[in-house]
């Protein structure tokens, strides 16, 4: 399997696996949503707090540009960039793309 195969198949996992954490009796659900074609990943809750607060928002965001994962957004408390890392992927192939390119230098992760 080539580097990219493999990288899409890891943040498939990674994020079906969060998807599958909430409680079948929670009213909010976690929704994974996959473009392969491009190369965007998203997991986003979405459902009813009460009868009257929607609930809807992208949890993590995750695209592949250039060979590099680039982590869009990450709104969970289990950062998915150490989830990579600790299965294999190299930290000079993620970009923490949440943080402004000029601070990107000083984290341990890829600039861009």
């Amino acid at each position: 399997m080539d580097k990219l195969d493999w990288y899409r198949q890891l943040i498939q996992e990674l994020l079906l696996e969060r998807a599958k954490l909430r409680s079948p009796n929670d009213l909010i659900k976690s929704q994974t949503i996959f473009d392969r074609e491009c190369d965007h990943y998203q997991l986003v809750n979405l459902g009813w707090k009460d009868s009257s607060t929607r609930i809807y928002g992208c949890a993590l965001h995750v695209d592949i540009i250039d060979g590099k994962i680039w982590v869009q957004h990450d709104g969970t408390e289990d950062a998915i960039a150490d989830q990579l890392v600790a299965k294999g992927v190299p930290k000079q192939d993620i970009v923490l793309a949440y943080h402004a390119p000029h601070v990107r230098q000083y984290t341990e992760f890829a600039v861009g």
